[in-house]
C-alpha cells in the first residue's frame, strides 16, 4: 500500500493555512474518483468534506489583551497624524 501526498490550500476566517496529509493510495484513488464525479479537483473535494464536518461548530474567539486594545484605540485616535509612506521615504532620502 503506497502513500501519496495531497496538499490543500485552505482559507478560513481570512487566515490562509496549508494542510499536508498522507493518504493510502487506495483512499486517494477513491477520493479522486468521487471528486471527478463532481467535476472538481481532489483538494477542493477534501476541503468541502472538512468544511461540512465542522459547519456547525463554534470557532473560538480570542480576546486581545488590554495593552493591545489600548494601543489600537490610540492608533485610531492618532490616525489624523499618519504620514504617507512615500512622503516619509522621500524626506528620508533627501536628508541623506
Amino acid at each position: 500500500m503506497g502513500i501519496k501526498w495531497v496538499i490543500i490550500g485552505y482559507r478560513y476566517m481570512n487566515s490562509p493555512t496549508q494542510l499536508k496529509i498522507n493518504l493510502p493510495t487506495e483512499l486517494q484513488s477513491l477520493l479522486q474518483a468521487k471528486a471527478g464525479k463532481f467535476g472538481v479537483p481532489l483538494t477542493q473535494y477534501v476541503k468541502h468534506i472538512i468544511m461540512k464536518d465542522v459547519e456547525d461548530e463554534e470557532y473560538p474567539v480570542f480576546k486581545a489583551s488590554e495593552e493591545t486594545e489600548n494601543a489600537a484605540k490610540q492608533a485610531l485616535k492618532d490616525l489624523d497624524k499618519a504620514v504617507d509612506a512615500k512622503d516619509f521615504f522621500k524626506q528620508l532620502y533627501n536628508e541623506g
